[in-house]
Formats: C-alpha cells, sequence, structure tokens
C-alpha cells in the first residue's frame, strides 16, 4: 500500500492516512454560527486523515466574509462542537484555521462600519470581500483604503490569536492552524511591497519582518501546547495584490527555520501557481516552492509538512516519496467527492464540482454530492 494511505502521528494525534481536507471558504453560516449542515459536511468528508476547517474568523474585525462561522463567541464555540464531535466519531481528525483577513475585508462587515485594519494602509488592488453592496444585498465588494494597526493595539490582536486557539479546544477541535497565507493579515506583514511600517514590526530587517508571526505563534503554543498548533504558509503567492519581490526564499527560509526551532507541529505550504503565470522567473512557481521546502527541512526535525495546491495521487505519492513533504492536502477535489480518499485509493473516477455552489446557498453543491459507490 502507498505511503499515501498509511496511518501517521502528527506530534501526537493519529491519522488513518496522509490525506488532509485543505480548508475551504464555503459561506454555508447563516449566523456566523457553525450549523448541523456543516457538520454533516465535515462528517461525509471525515476519512481524510486530518480535515483543517474553513477560515473561522477569531474576531468580528478579522472576518471578511459574510456567513462564516467564526470561533470568538461562546455561541460560535458551541456551533462547533457538533462538528467536531461528528468527525471524532467516524475516527477522523480535524483543525480548525484561525483567520484574520486585515485589509481583506469592508465596512459592511465589521462592527459600526468600521474600516478593516491592516499592516499598512496600502489598498489590496482589484481586491473584494464577501459583504454587503450599497443595496444591502450580499456578494462581492472593493475593500478600501485599510487602517494601519497602531503598535499598541498589535497585541491585542496577538491575544485574539491565543483565545481563539482556546476557544477551538473548547470546542473539540484536536489542534489549530494559523492561516498565514494567501494575502491575509500575516502576509501584509511579511511582504515588504505592502509593508510600509516603521516600528518593531517593519519589514526593513528580517527580525522585525517576521516579529508579528511568531508573537501570534508564541502566543498559541502558550496558550494549547504546540503539539496542537500547525501554520499555513503561501511562498510566492500573489492573491489579493501580494507583489513579489527580492527577498521572498530568505523570507520564508527565515520564517520555517525559527518554526523548526519552536518544534511546530506541522507548516502546511499552499502553492498558488495555479491561480496565476509568473512572468518573473524562469524557474516555475512550484519548482521553487519544492526547493524552499527541501533546503528547510534540516531546520525542522520534529515539524511535519504539508502541501496543498493542484494536488492528484501521482504528485502526492511522488512528493511523499522522495522526502519533500509529509502530506498531501487537496481541496477542490473534496467538495464533489466526500469519499476523496476511496476513490483516490482505488482509481474510481472523480465528480467536477459545481462552482456556481461554492460560496452561500443551502444544501445544493455542499451535502448532495454522492459517494461513488452509491452513487
Amino acid at each position: 500500500m502507498s505511503d499515501l494511505f498509511s496511518p501517521f502521528d502528527l506530534a501526537g494525534t493519529k491519522l488513518s492516512n496522509r490525506i488532509v481536507m485543505a480548508p475551504m471558504t464555503r459561506s454555508r453560516a447563516p449566523d456566523d454560527i457553525a450549523t448541523d449542515t456543516i457538520a454533516l459536511y465535515y462528517a461525509q468528508r471525515a476519512t481524510a486523515g486530518l480535515i483543517v476547517s474553513e477560515g473561522t474568523p477569531i474576531s468580528r474585525e478579522g472576518q471578511g466574509y459574510l456567513f462564516n462561522p467564526g470561533i470568538f463567541s461562546a455561541k460560535q464555540i458551541a456551533g462547533w462542537r457538533l462538528t467536531t464531535q461528528s468527525v471524532h466519531a467516524l475516527g477522523g481528525r480535524i483543525f480548525a484555521q484561525l483567520w484574520h483577513v486585515g485589509r481583506v475585508s469592508h465596512p459592511s462587515i465589521q462592527e459600526n462600519g468600521a474600516t478593516p485594519v491592516s499592516a499598512s494602509s496600502k489598498i489590496a488592488n482589484g481586491a473584494t470581500a464577501f459583504g454587503y453592496d450599497e443595496d444591502g444585498k450580499p456578494g462581492f465588494v472593493a475593500t478600501p483604503v485599510p487602517r494601519p494597526l497602531a503598535t499598541e493595539e498589535i497585541a491585542r490582536v496577538v491575544a485574539d490569536f491565543a483565545d481563539a486557539a482556546a476557544n477551538a479546544v473548547d470546542a473539540g477541535f484536536d489542534g489549530v492552524e494559523i492561516h498565514s497565507a494567501n494575502g491575509y493579515l500575516f502576509e501584509q506583514f511579511l511582504n515588504p511591497t505592502v509593508n510600509d511600517r516603521t516600528d518593531r514590526y517593519a519589514s526593513d530587517t528580517m527580525e522585525n519582518r517576521l516579529r508579528f508571526v511568531l508573537e501570534v505563534v508564541d502566543a498559541v503554543i502558550a496558550q494549547i501546547g504546540v503539539a496542537r498548533v500547525g501554520i499555513r504558509l503561501s511562498p510566492f503567492g500573489k492573491l489579493f495584490d501580494m507583489a513579489h519581490h527580492d527577498e521572498i526564499e530568505q523570507t520564508y527560509a527565515a520564517l520555517m527555520q525559527a518554526l523548526g526551532e519552536r518544534r511546530l507541529t506541522y507548516i502546511h505550504i499552499m502553492d498558488q501557481s495555479g491561480f496565476f503565470y509568473d512572468e518573473g522567473s524562469a524557474v516555475p512557481v512550484s519548482d521553487r516552492i519544492h526547493a524552499l521546502i527541501r533546503d528547510a527541512r534540516r531546520h525542522l526535525p520534529a515539524t511535519a509538512i504539508i502541501l496543498a495546491g493542484g494536488m492528484t495521487r501521482e504528485r502526492a505519492e511522488g512528493l511523499i516519496d522522495d522526502g519533500t513533504i509529509d502530506l498531501a492536502a487537496f481541496g477542490q477535489p473534496f467538495i464533489s467527492n466526500p469519499d476523496l480518499v476511496a476513490r483516490l485509493q482505488n482509481g474510481w473516477p472523480l465528480t467536477a464540482p459545481d462552482r456556481d455552489t461554492y460560496y452561500g446557498g443551502g444544501a445544493e453543491g455542499f451535502i448532495d454530492y454522492p459517494a461513488f459507490e452509491a452513487a
């Protein structure tokens, strides 16, 4: 049997296989609280070795999309418990992805119509949030010029992540994944084309550039223990106006070394090359990511590597076999194939997802995709 389908010990969390269900926003929580329908959605996919939940906002300030179940109120914690209990009852494991979108938000989502916050006042050109339009209807809306967080405010945001981690454990999650990818708040600090600060969180030195990420990581570890903490990164990503810069490799190499020194449970890398064409490099983004991971391995003695983005069984097996990664994450295939693990293992055909039902709505395109044998 391929290692892809073999059990894996994730810092004491026993996984039945090395297949990860990647986090995906589905916008199916009308009151921003996980429902019984959301619990069924995750339970249907519990044969994954590990499920990483959709991004769950750590605060109202951190929310950039309507109808996303958060993890900052008592009702939200209670709402998630049915999901975690359902996944566990079927032998699955599930981590909560802790999320703060930063500037990729909109006043219609924020409390009292507040301006979204960020590392700087630079607007995310071309970016949209999922909020309320001028007519009060849900839809994609252009993000405004954000308000830069004051230096003294950043400790509050760090504390919000630590509190959210404790809430996730209270809700029954096996651990948390800090969402430091895809152009959201952490990348707004990490990327010097966005971060124009002049304080100790500026991008002028590597220590300053990494400071916010590592403060959050340390606070979350102190709150729930390192065995329950992972992080998601997207080196070379361009989502939400994240321009490439000359120190990408150095930045992520330094960050991964610092995470390895903390013996973080896992680092989840997102390969965004399927979203854009990189005209600035003769080396494909996927190859640059593989090289970055291989170079970082010597600093990660106790940290597992997960890779997501354009994943297939063949690619997953090749990267696991050659030691590049430990687990392989699949995103969109899990939307329309709740039994994806069995389909991959048996060579059964995959059902194509209906993109029109990705975000919002009800059961259609969410919990109504049948398993292969049932179909």
